[in-house]
């Protein structure tokens, strides 16, 4: 089953890409930029990658992030994660990226695009792994400075698929930013939000997301399941969930599993993505193995997951086509030998 999931043919949805950030990688720019990091090696600072909440992931995230000064800095962290996606079989990939964690510390906003833009780029054209940007706001600032970071986006909004919303989900519901997600539908961007495991409203914040908001899908969300007439909003409209096994261990109870299970069960488009790997041990391959030791899962369960990713993706018909067409291509082949 390793095997087969090694070979699958992958989209990744939900992945943050300073989340990629690897401890090694972040010793070399700190090195590069002339900055003194709190840890004595690699070892050291992994053993400091402790969470049992939401903020206390957030604190060490953003902290690691003061490495990433120039362009060449988001190119190379972008493109340490896209050749790990290239390993791991990922044919396509939908990266969040956080501008204010950079612009509130004085990195300009072109700075942060023009590199992962690059690296996007090279991807494709060295790696075969296609990929787009989705620009997140960070719900603990204030919607104005989202605003702000919207309309600083519209000369590179070619460059950018859609927006998000991420970080401290507590006392930031989905309705502070409605004009600012009004906006971005107005300017062409597509829409995603988080609705993060076991927060505080999860339920009313799914329900704002959807109703108010009129997201095009919707990251992590099982929390789902506790209201039945969402579940079934969210099958009346088609929306996918981006869900990530791995990290909802780190930051609530357990991976989420059973949840999953029946969000499949009742027809959910369920994709299962890593989120920020560097910190949570595992990229999209793991993730997979994990759920799928989890569920017992079979091969075309797995395939299914994966047609869902495509599905939801924010790519054209004649895309998602040829990517499942790669699935079933895989499938009927066999068992790797």
């Amino acid at each position: 089953m390793r095997d087969f999931i090694a070979g699958l043919p992958k989209a990744e949805l939900h992945l943050h890409i300073e989340g990629t950030l690897e401890p090694e990688l972040k010793f070399e720019l700190a090195a590069r930029n002339g900055l003194e990091l709190p840890y004595a090696s690699v070892e050291e600072m992994r053993a400091a990658y402790t969470f049992d909440s939401l903020p206390s992931f957030l604190r060490i995230y953003y902290e690691g992030m003061r490495v990433l000064r120039t362009e060449p800095d988001f190119y190379d962290l972008a493109m340490a994660y896209l050749s790990k996606a290239a390993e791991q079989n990922v044919r396509y990939a939908e990266i969040f990226f956080d501008p204010q964690a950079h612009t509130s510390r004085g990195v300009p906003f072109d700075v942060v695009i023009r590199g992962l833009r690059r690296a996007l780029l090279d991807a494709d054209a060295r790696l075969g792994v296609r990929a787009q940007l989705i620009m997140c706001f960070l719900r603990d600032f204030q919607a104005e400075y989202a605003m702000a970071t919207l309309l600083e986006s519209l000369p590179y909004k070619e460059w950018i698929a859609g927006v998000g919303l991420d970080s401290d989900e507590k006392g930031n519901p989905p309705r502070k930013f409605a004009a600012v997600y009004e906006r971005a539908r107005q300017e062409g961007y597509l829409l995603t939000m988080h609705c993060d495991i076991d927060q505080d409203d999860t339920v009313e914040h799914i329900r704002q997301a959807i109703e108010e908001i009129g997201v095009d899908r919707i990251d992590h969300g099982v929390n789902l399941l506790e209201d039945l007439r969402l579940v079934e909003a969210v099958l009346e409209r088609g929306l996918g969930l981006t869900c990530c096994p791995i990290s909802n261990g780190y930051v609530s109870e357990g991976m989420k599993a059973e949840g999953i299970r029946k969000l499949m069960d009742l027809g959910v488009r369920v994709t299962v993505n890593s989120d920020d790997p560097a910190y949570f041990s595992g990229y999209v391959r793991e993730n997979l193995e994990a759920l799928q030791g989890a569920l017992q899962l079979t091969r075309e369960e797995l395939a299914d997951l994966e047609r869902n990713a495509f599905e939801i993706a924010w790519l054209p018909r004649h895309l998602k086509d040829a990517y499942l067409a790669e699935i079933d291509a895989y499938v009927a082949a066999g068992p790797p030998r």
